[in-house]
């Protein structure tokens, strides 16, 4: 998996930074990429990027204001000239499937896919077999939600080589033994699971923030998580301020990591005010209270990487 940082600029864009967009994409097998928000000229930034509109599977919208939607529009278009048939589901919060459709519509704009709306709620908003997906409300000026996106376990690889040795051929065992189930051979022995797999692979957490406030969302969702993004608007000493607009300083944002136990915070969202050399310094800010800590400039990509596997008897 990889977080795709489109736009890190807050407000509105700026020549090096532009708006909030992030992509993460999904495990190889998958073969798509989900979007999290998208700002005016999101479509550009992932032009710049080697992902393909056709792979977009999913978008979730953290709230309505401008910078995180109006470049959406354009996104939902271009995937239908791109030939995009599958259809999409678009999550976010209420006014959002009537602002879009009203958009296409004034537009004369027709899609060549279906769009499945979900209106957000707190709680779990997704599952499938491999993902689930919960969101929590965050403190903003308008109703605003996080996303924490939940990688299941994976079972480990077979053990090929024992399992030849034990005289088991691949075919229908190897899938039953592959999914936790057992085996009795002609002799009479039992073979686990456990006994021919590797140890299960462990899932990873990426939480995503909306814009907000510290609140009690932030912590729910960023628990262990392996990435926590949140936004980091100003510096630590302009509190007010962030607090008056519904936004997060830099010690909040490190804060928040810290209490919540996750291994890596990304900052984004910052003010127009900042350049490149302001932004390093919210993350030197950020990294007096919790390391480690990013900063990442426009199409930085970061990698999202498991934890190790643990044998049962070390659980």
């Amino acid at each position: 998996m990889e977080l795709w940082f489109l736009g890190t600029g807050a407000g509105r864009p700026v020549k090096d930074r532009n708006v909030t967009s992030i992509a993460l994409r999904m495990p190889e097998d998958r073969g798509t990429f989900w979007l999290f928000d998208s700002g005016e000229g999101s479509q550009h930034q992932l032009m710049k990027s080697p992902l393909k509109l056709s792979r977009l599977e999913y978008i979730f919208i953290t709230h309505m204001h401008g910078d995180h939607t109006f470049g959406l529009p354009g996104i939902l278009c271009s995937r239908s000239f791109l030939g995009g048939t599958e259809p999409l589901k678009l999550f976010g919060p209420k006014g959002l499937r009537e602002w879009v459709e009203s958009t296409l519509a004034m537009t004369a704009s027709h899609l060549s896919y279906e769009i499945e709306y979900i209106e957000v709620s707190e709680g779990r908003i997704y599952e499938d077999d491999s993902f689930i997906v919960e969101a929590a409300p965050m403190q903003h000026r308008v109703p605003c939600y996080g996303y924490r996106v939940i990688e299941k376990p994976r079972h480990g690889r077979l053990k090929v080589e024992l399992l030849k040795e034990l005289g088991i051929r691949p075919g229908p065992e190897y899938g039953r033994l592959k999914q936790g189930g057992s085996l009795t051979l002609p002799d009479g022995r039992t073979i686990r699971s456990e006994e021919v797999t590797e140890p299960q692979l462990p899932g990873r957490i990426v939480t995503i923030l909306g814009d907000t406030s510290p609140c009690p969302g932030v912590g729910v969702l960023a628990r262990d998580a392996d990435v926590l993004v949140h936004e980091a608007t100003f510096v630590a000493d302009m509190t007010d301020k962030a607090l008056e607009y519904g936004h997060s300083t830099t010690h909040q944002a490190a804060l928040a990591a810290r209490e919540a136990g996750v291994r890596q915070l990304v900052l984004t969202h910052f003010s127009t005010r900042y350049d490149d050399e302001e932004v390093q310094f919210c993350a030197d800010e950020a990294a007096q209270l919790f390391s480690p800590v990013l900063a990442p400039r426009d199409l930085t990509m970061l990698p999202v990487h498991r934890r190790p596997a643990q044998d049962k008897e070390e659980e």
